[in-house]
């Protein structure tokens, strides 16, 4: 018998040739075979066999005898028969000890694959889709609950018996005439009884009310009420002050914008309550952007081994996992927690106030080191329109026994990754190395200054204080972090007549000559009227004179305190200056 690396054991040859009985084989006589061994077969393979078998029968009082060989031992000389140790104690207890090492070995890969499994099920749950909390799906309704009765008015008792419920119907010959009813002796026995049972059954209910009235049951009957009204007030305030929430968010008031969509973080996460990973958001009014900060799950949730193998000496060794793969999969299961928030933000903003979402992922780790920026997705509401955010088929297919442990689709064809950087997105080489990304924006401050904008939300506040002004059919040529080009044509008699050549840029070192010569041959490229050279900082002394020259005098500048004016002014929202 054999054991092999994963902690199992295999019988050989010789464990199959009757060593379980310890003697001849059944239906064999005394002899040759029986005196020593048969062809094909070593000697003392008639006899217990080293191994987890041999022990088991010693411990059931089969000891060696003289026609059964002790165990052989381990090692490279295990053959040689000089090898084998003595019967005894010593011997017994090395293979004991191998069967608990396998024992111990089997269950701490089994303790390794239930944490892969966990994973597995962390990653498809994290790609259901999420339900929209918009406001509509937030509104209560009130149904009134019956008092446990059931059956009876709000008394309990029913109606008052009247007398029409009891009154016997009038004899057909009462149509000949008015009284001819009173001469039916038939039908005035009738009516009598009418009568006594009708003031019987009046008499009843009375007893009955007066003795609910002293027993407490009117008391618990209007408990009942004032509770069912109790709860028809509060379903009618929620719905109202949710009313009121959905006015201010349509005046993109920051505190209910904000109070929406963490609400529909909170929801998006039901299916994971046991990985928790708690999402903030921060909403700019003056970009319309929400900006979320999720706190990504710890790098430990990974396993970081295959399982443990036994070594012929009997040695537990962790087997590791390739890096690559752990990576890969931490971050296939972040990919998943990014498009998830995203997708609950998009599809709660049912009334299109915001114009994009910002997500960085942080990753905090225990000891309260600086936070790291894992991933960052600067997404706006067009490329989230067009993404279909969430796979829609299984996130994982099982392939074990393939190298690498891959019981994950290979990185490059993971759909949750592919479909995060179809966004655009920043995503770490390698979160084990500790290497962060630039978060594409900040959420810090209340008054963002324009250095803690992302890329989408400078074009879009650069956009917007020019179309205020006037400038009309905007086109945008290249956009990057820094900045961006565009054109756009202004009607006669505005503040931006004409067909102009827009180059924004954030704050950095001052605007140079070069910079205006440049955009000099882009306007006449394009055929344009004028150029705009937009900057959050400021422009040197040489550009400056440039501008001033006739040739140059078609290129107008607007400096970071101009920038900061036409936000007061068109906006009506302050533009922080960043020192």
């Amino acid at each position: 018998m054999q054991y092999s690396p994963d902690g199992r054991y295999s019988p050989d040859t010789t464990d199959t040739a009757g060593a379980v009985v310890g003697g001849p084989a059944p239906g064999r006589g005394a002899g040759p075979s029986a005196a020593g061994p048969g062809p094909g077969l070593s000697e003392g393979a008639a006899g217990l066999q080293p191994g987890f078998l041999a022990s088991v029968f010693r411990d059931l009082g089969a000891a060696a005898g003289p026609d059964i060989p002790a165990p052989r031992a381990a090692g490279p000389d295990a053959a040689d028969p000089g090898a084998w140790p003595e019967p005894g104690e010593g011997a017994d207890e090395a293979v004991a000890a191998h069967g608990r090492a396998a024992a111990l070995t089997h269950h701490r890969t089994l303790t390794v694959r239930a944490d892969h499994d966990r994973l597995a099920d962390l990653l498809r749950r994290a790609a259901l889709p999420v339900s929209a909390m918009d406001f509509e799906s937030q509104l209560r309704s009130y149904v009134p609950r019956p008092y446990p009765a059931g059956g009876q008015d709000a008394d309990g008792l029913g109606a008052e018996p009247r007398w029409e419920d009891y009154a016997p119907p009038r004899p057909a010959a009462a149509d000949e005439g008015p009284a001819r009813h009173l001469l039916d002796s038939g039908y005035q026995r009738g009516l009598a009884q009418a009568r006594l049972t009708h003031q019987r059954a009046l008499r009843e209910w009375r007893t009955k009310q007066a003795e609910a009235a002293s027993s407490g049951e009117a008391e618990a009957r209007r408990a009942h009420t004032e509770a069912e009204q109790a709860r028809a007030r509060a379903v009618r305030e929620y719905n109202d002050t949710l009313e009121e929430c959905r006015r201010a968010y349509r005046l993109a008031e920051p505190a209910a914008v904000e109070s929406l969509i963490e609400r529909a973080l909170a929801a998006a996460e039901t299916a994971t309550q046991d990985l928790p990973v708690p999402c903030r958001a921060v909403f700019r009014p003056l970009t319309r952007t929400a900006v979320l900060d999720l706190d990504l799950p710890p790098l430990d949730l990974v396993p970081a081994l295959t399982g443990y193998r036994l070594t012929p000496e009997g040695e537990i060794l962790p087997v590791p996992r390739p890096a690559a793969d752990r990576a890969t999969d931490y971050l296939r299961l972040v990919a998943r927690l990014a498009l998830r928030a995203l997708q609950a933000a998009d599809a709660v903003d049912t009334d299109e106030i915001l114009t994009g979402v910002v997500l960085n992922g942080w990753l905090r780790e225990r000891g309260g080191a600086q936070a790291l920026c894992l991933v960052s997705v600067d997404a706006d509401r067009d490329a989230l329109a067009r993404t279909r955010l969430l796979p829609a088929a299984a996130p994982y297919e099982g392939q074990d026994g393939e190298e690498g442990d891959g019981v994950y689709a290979d990185a490059e064809r993971d759909e949750a990754l592919v479909r995060l950087r179809q966004l655009g997105a920043a995503v770490t080489p390698d979160p084990y190395a500790y290497a962060g990304v630039e978060p594409a924006a900040a959420a810090g401050p209340t008054v963002p200054s324009a250095d803690d904008l992302s890329a989408n939300e400078f074009a879009y506040l650069v956009q917007e204080l020019l179309t205020r002004g006037g400038l009309e059919g905007w086109s945008v040529r290249l956009r990057g972090p820094a900045g961006l080009v565009a054109t756009g044509e202004g009607e006669p008699g505005t503040a931006l007549p004409g067909r102009w050549v827009v180059w924004a840029s954030r704050a950095g070192a001052p605007v140079a000559e070069e910079e205006i010569r440049t955009l000099a041959e882009a306007v006449r490229e394009e055929s344009a009227d004028r150029g705009l050279r937009l900057t959050t900082g400021r422009f040197s002394d040489a550009a400056l004179d440039l501008t001033g020259e006739e040739s140059h005098q078609h290129i107008h500048l607007v400096d970071g305190e101009g920038v900061r004016e036409l936000a007061r002014t068109h906006l009506g929202l302050p533009l922080g200056t960043g020192v």
